[in-house]
């Protein structure tokens, strides 16, 4: 499959707290925009992809249409016959979609695949727990109040601090650097709103030691992406991004659910981490722009870990020293499109903008030099997945 299919057209809504309008009704807007940028028309459209998702611990009931938008929903409302229809739902949502979007294009199920994501926020408390009883496995940690993704991520983020030495000190560096690049994006939730050090340590605790700025802010938002052959490419209007390899996270070793130990992260990340590179046939160190997953900060220095960028255990000072400055040219540049902190909770979708703005050479004032190999993370490195994509051929 290697570099087979590109990607040739985006479109992106602004990221709100909470939209106007229903997402539904946004996603056929940045449909129809994300095939009109890449100079096609509706009708040859002939494949949908996505992994429809409400984000939401809150027990609410997700409505096609209103809080998510699935494959099928998107065809229909745009009044299209497609030949291919599919909706991931396994270990690394973003990937998955693009696994199976490349897929259609390369067997020739689809020529022209729409991969889109829609996000959605809930009005009400995000993280509120509707549960009266727990049974099965839950009834062993939600009463003791082990229960949602806060409780999930401060377990393994503590191990590392207690293991590494590590200090909050290097985590807003993290932060700071994601919202310094958010800030720069018009359609940021966080645009033009940059966030300081001295912000970030005063924030209060949610889930000790996790802070309200260690978490992606939840929002409304839409991007869609459009997939073709690396053949018919050449001939529509934008500068194609192949798609060099993805690889995604193996199920994990049983746990209680939410239960994720750090040496579970980070050897599941390794293994994912190779596959990837072996599928890509490339190295780490020819990654020009990885865009490393930020869902919360702590992944951030879980995915340099993993991939290789820096030895195990010293991404807390790697990233203090700067090591992760989009602004100096000797650093790793991975948070350089804002990721999901500075701009809001869209999950993968900001590593994976970046990568086809900056090679495709449509960034803009942002632009990145010599650009030509992008790596865009998603989720947790054991749980999620990345893809490699290259603005050549190789």
């Amino acid at each position: 499959m290697r570099n087979r299919v590109a990607l040739v057209g985006y479109a992106h809504t602004q990221v709100v707290r909470h939209a106007d309008r229903p997402l539904g009704a946004q996603a056929v807007e940045t449909a129809r925009a994300a095939i009109a940028d890449a100079g096609l028309r509706l009708d040859q459209i002939d494949g949908f992809v996505s992994s429809s998702l409400l984000p939401s611990a809150g027990g609410r009931a997700a409505e096609d249409g209103v809080s998510t938008v699935s494959s099928a929903w998107l065809a229909q409302h745009l009044g299209v016959e497609p030949r291919y229809v599919a909706g991931f739902d396994g270990i690394g949502q973003i990937t998955g979609s693009v696994g199976m979007a490349v897929n259609a294009v390369a067997s020739g199920a689809a020529d022209y695949v729409l991969l889109h994501r829609a996000l959605h926020n809930p009005a009400g408390k995000y993280h509120a727990n509707p549960m009266r009883q727990a049974s099965g496995p839950l009834q062993w940690t939600a009463p003791q109040g082990f229960f949602g993704p806060l409780a999930m991520i401060a377990l393994p983020y503590n191990e590392y601090l207690q293991r590494y030495g590590a200090r909050r000190e290097s985590m807003a560096a993290v932060v700071v650097e994601a919202r310094k690049n958010g800030a720069r994006i018009p359609w940021s939730y966080w645009h033009g709103r940059p966030l300081s050090t001295d912000e970030y340590l005063e924030a209060p605790s949610l889930f000790d030691p996790v802070c309200r700025y260690d978490c992606d802010i939840p929002v409304d938002g839409v991007a869609a992406f459009v997939f073709t052959s690396a053949e018919r490419a050449k001939d529509l209007p934008h500068p194609p991004v192949y798609v060099a390899g993805y690889a995604a996270g193996a199920p994990a070793r049983q746990r209680l659910p939410l239960h994720w130990p750090l040496d579970d992260i980070l050897d599941g990340g390794a293994h994912t981490a190779r596959r990837l590179w072996e599928q890509a046939g490339i190295t780490a160190d020819q990654v020009d722009l990885p865009q490393v997953y930020d869902g919360f900060s702590s992944f951030v220095w879980f995915w340099l870990e993993v991939l290789g960028f820096c030895p195990p255990g010293e991404a807390h000072r790697f990233v203090e020293s700067g090591g992760i400055d989009s602004d100096r040219p000797d650093a790793i540049p991975a948070l350089s499109g804002g990721g999901a902190l500075g701009n809001g909770r869209m999950h993968g979708i900001p590593q994976m903008l970046e990568c086809y703005l900056q090679l495709s050479r449509r960034a803009g004032d942002r632009q990145r030099d010599n650009a030509t190999i992008g790596l865009a993370c998603h989720s947790s490195p054991h749980f999620g997945g990345a893809v490699v994509y290259s603005a050549e051929a190789f």
